[in-house]
C-alpha cells in the first residue's frame, strides 16, 4: 500500500512494540502483521473524529491528540475510516439535530480540503477500492443517532447526497425512530412507524442500516423488515458482558446470520469485560453520592476521580479478550459475519492494552495470526466482511 511509503518496517514495528504496555499475554505485531495490514484495506466503521473537532479543532492531517490522526493511522494500516456524525441524544427535544449533522459533515470534507493529496471521501466501496489503489485514505461516514431525519425522508436524501453510508439508529435515548438499548422507557416497543418506513427508504436509497445502540424489540423487528444485510458499527458481545444490552446476545448474532449482516467489535472495555462496566457504575455511583453530599462544585468531586483511581485502578480490557469476541462470532455464526468497529476518540481513556490508537491494528492481526487465523480470513475481517455488506445494500439500491 502507497500509504506506507517513506515509513520502514523498522518504525512500524518500534511504534507497535512501544504500546505493549503490562498484558503478558499481549505479543508485539511482527514483520509479517505489519505487511499484512499494509497489503489489505482495513475498514474501521466508527472513529469519532469529527465530534472530537466541534470540541477542539486540530489539523488531523498531522500528529495531532486524541486516537486518530493521519500519521498513526498510516502507521496502523488504516485506510477506510468511518468517520461518525455523532448527534447527541438531548439535541432530540431542544432541537439542532440537523445542524450539528450537517456542521460534522462539513469538518469531514474540511479534512479532506486541507490534505486532498492524504484522504477523499468514499461515498461507495468501489470509491475506497480506487482510493487504496491511489495510496489515499478513504473517509466513508456514518451518523451515529437517526435524530436528523427529523421524520422526513427527504432529509434521508439529503445526508445521502452528503455522502452518509450508514445511520444508526438511536443513540442513548428513544427517539422518534427506534427505542434505545440504554433507554429504560420504550416508548415505541421497538421502532416507531416511522422507523419502519425509513427501514424501507434506507433500503431503497443504498443506505446501511446500523443495529447498534437500539434496543433488542428493535433489532428484530429491523430484522423483519429489511431486505438488505445490517451492520453493528460498534458492538461487542452480551456473552462476556452480561446484562449489558448494548451488546448483542447470541440469539442477535444468529438472527444477523440469517440477514447476512456484521457486526464489529468494539475496543472499549466496557464493552468487552464485565468488570470495566461494574467499575464504571460503582464510580458513577460514588460520584454521584459525593456530588449529593457536596455539591457538584465542590473540589472533593473535581478531585474525585484521580482519588478513586489511586485506590480503585481501572480494569483495562487486553487484546486477548477482544480477540475472544472475535472468536465467539466466527465460531457460532462464521468469519463471514465480523469485522472491526474500534470507537476511536469515543470511548475516552478506557481502551484496551496494546489498542490505544489507530496506530495499533498490526498488534490485533498478530494476535488474530496467533490464533490460526488465515491471511485470507483476516481479510475478510480486517474488511471484505463489511465491504460485502455494502456493496449487497449499493446492488439493492440499484435494483428497486
Amino acid at each position: 500500500m502507497k500509504l506506507i511509503t517513506g515509513l520502514s518496517l523498522l518504525t512500524l514495528s518500534c511504534t507497535v512494540l512501544a504500546q505493549q504496555n503490562t498484558d503478558s499475554s499481549f505479543n508485539p505485531a511482527s514483520k509479517r502483521a505489519i505487511e499484512l495490514t499494509k497489503k489489505t484495506i482495513l475498514v474501521d466503521t466508527h472513529i469519532d473524529v469529527p465530534y472530537r473537532l466541534e470540541h477542539k479543532w486540530e489539523d488531523v492531517s498531522q500528529a495531532a491528540g486524541g486516537d486518530f490522526d493521519y500519521p498513526r493511522a498510516v502507521q496502523g494500516g488504516l485506510n477506510a475510516p468511518f468517520m461518525s456524525i455523532y448527534i447527541p441524544a438531548g439535541l432530540e427535544k431542544t432541537g439542532g439535530s440537523y445542524e450539528l449533522a450537517n456542521k460534522l459533515i462539513d469538518y469531514v470534507e474540511a479534512i479532506v480540503g486541507r490534505a486532498p493529496d492524504k484522504f477523499a471521501i468514499a461515498d461507495s466501496v468501489q470509491d475506497v477500492k480506487d482510493h487504496f489503489a491511489a495510496g489515499k485514505m478513504s473517509l466513508p461516514m456514518g451518523m451515529e443517532n437517526g435524530s436528523p431525519i427529523e421524520g422526513k425522508l427527504e432529509n434521508l436524501k439529503h445526508f445521502y447526497q452528503r455522502g452518509v453510508r450508514y445511520i444508526t439508529l438511536a443513540h442513548s435515548q428513544s427517539n422518534h425512530i427506534s427505542d434505545s438499548s440504554y433507554d429504560l422507557r420504550r416508548q415505541w416497543q421497538g421502532l416507531s412507524p416511522f422507523g419502519k418506513e425509513l427501514i424501507t427508504a434506507m433500503n431503497n436509497i443504498g443506505m446501511m442500516i446500523d443495529v447498534s445502540h437500539i434496543s433488542d424489540d428493535a433489532f428484530y423487528q429491523v430484522m423483519a423488515l429489511s431486505k438488505t444485510p445490517v451492520i453493528a458499527s460498534h458492538s461487542s458481545l452480551r456473552k462476556y458482558t452480561p446484562g449489558f444490552e448494548r451488546n448483542m446476545d447470541d440469539n442477535m448474532l444468529l438472527a444477523l446470520k440469517k440477514n447476512g449482516g456484521v457486526i464489529q467489535i468494539n475496543f472499549g472495555s466496557s464493552f468487552v469485560i464485565a468488570s470495566a462496566g461494574a467499575w464504571g457504575d460503582q464510580f458513577k455511583a460514588k460520584r454521584k453520592e459525593l456530588a449529593k453530599q457536596n455539591g457538584e462544585e465542590s473540589q472533593m468531586v473535581k478531585d474525585f476521580r484521580k482519588a478513586y483511581l489511586a485506590k480503585n485502578p481501572y480494569p483495562f480490557a487486553t487484546i486477548a479478550q477482544v480477540l475472544d469476541h472475535i472468536d465467539h462470532v466466527v465460531k457460532l455464526i462464521g468469519i463471514e459475519h465480523v469485522g472491526i468497529g474500534s470507537d476511536y476518540d469515543g470511548v475516552g481513556d478506557s481502551l484496551p492494552i496494546g489498542l490505544k490508537d489507530v496506530a495499533s491494528y498490526p498488534n490485533l492481526v498478530q494476535g488474530l495470526l496467533d490464533r490460526g487465523y488465515s491471511e485470507a480470513d483476516i481479510t475478510k475481517i480486517l474488511s471484505g466482511n463489511v465491504l460485502r455488506v455494502w456493496q449487497q445494500v449499493e446492488l439493492y439500491a440499484l435494483t428497486h
